[in-house]
């Protein structure tokens, strides 16, 4: 298991995101609400869960449950969770409800969901168990929790080693798919339904193939995901996307595309008979 030992503070305590601007710029807005971004998300939350509450930990700006109510007007009920201000004053904008606290000191009460989310959330966390046996306290008989990680041992990961641009200072945890296979094996009441290798970018190895192991700047960064929202909306590269599709699924074949992703449903324990 790769992690950081010792976190900076404003990284373990979550301090960083209240203060982070970057979910909010033009670029990165703009890639994020666009009807392309979450389809691969979409198609996977879909296949395991039609309809219900819906519940998003680390929705920043709203953009995947505003694709989701917007996709799919009447069959979910969507509440984001977040501790950064600017963006979830954002995602109200757009007709998101919002908890604004911590997931683990947040009071739900009774309220149980069919769906938890953790959508590039878990590798921000410090105590990434709790997270995930809370999200099993919360969960509906039946319901579902879904992960999406960044893959350690990604074709990116592999060429590009500490210059990829998503080895950062925020991230504290890197998964393997053995490793989030037994992170998940942590709590009992979870039963894996599937684990996909998803998403690639060639565009990030390009440019991160001329770094030096720098940080790239946030700017950057945006730039590129809205450059690269662009041409998967073009009309006149339809072959191009189809081969990237092409490559996209063999890679996810070999577990060596850029993200896991790892669907999990609640089961009762053993001898648990309520």
């Amino acid at each position: 298991m790769l992690y950081v030992a010792d976190a900076a503070p404003e990284f373990a305590s979550g301090q960083h995101y209240e203060s982070s601007e970057y979910h909010l710029w033009p670029d990165k807005l703009a890639s994020d609400y666009s009807p392309v971004r979450f389809e691969r998300e979409l198609r996977i939350f879909r296949e395991f869960c039609r309809g219900g509450e819906v519940l998003d930990v680390g929705c920043s700006t709203g953009a995947f449950l505003f694709q989701l109510q917007s996709q799919f007007p009447q069959e979910y009920r969507v509440t984001g969770l977040d501790i950064g201000t600017a963006p979830l004053n954002y995602a109200e904008t757009r007709s998101i409800r919002v908890i604004r606290e911590p997931f683990l000191d947040h009071d739900f009460g009774d309220k149980r969901f069919d769906a938890v989310t953790f959508w590039a959330a878990m590798e921000h966390l410090a105590e990434p168990k709790q997270f995930l046996s809370r999200a099993a306290d919360l969960l509906k008989p039946g319901g579902h929790c879904f992960i999406l990680v960044p893959n350690m041992r990604s074709l990116a990961v592999r060429l590009l080693g500490l210059r990829y641009r998503y080895i950062m200072p925020e991230h504290l945890n890197y998964f393997t798919t053995k490793t989030v296979l037994r992170f998940v094996q942590t709590e009992p009441r979870f039963q894996l339904r599937t684990l996909r290798s998803t998403h690639f970018n060639p565009l990030v190895i390009l440019q991160d193939s001329k770094n030096h192991a720098d940080p790239v700047d946030p700017t950057a960064r945006a730039r590129l995901l809205q450059k690269t929202t662009a041409l998967k909306q073009s009309r006149l590269l339809f072959g191009l996307r189809l081969l990237y599709r092409a490559s996209e699924r063999v890679l996810g074949l070999f577990n060596l595309a850029d993200n896991l992703v790892i669907v999990l449903q609640w089961q009762r324990e053993q001898g648990d008979c309520r």
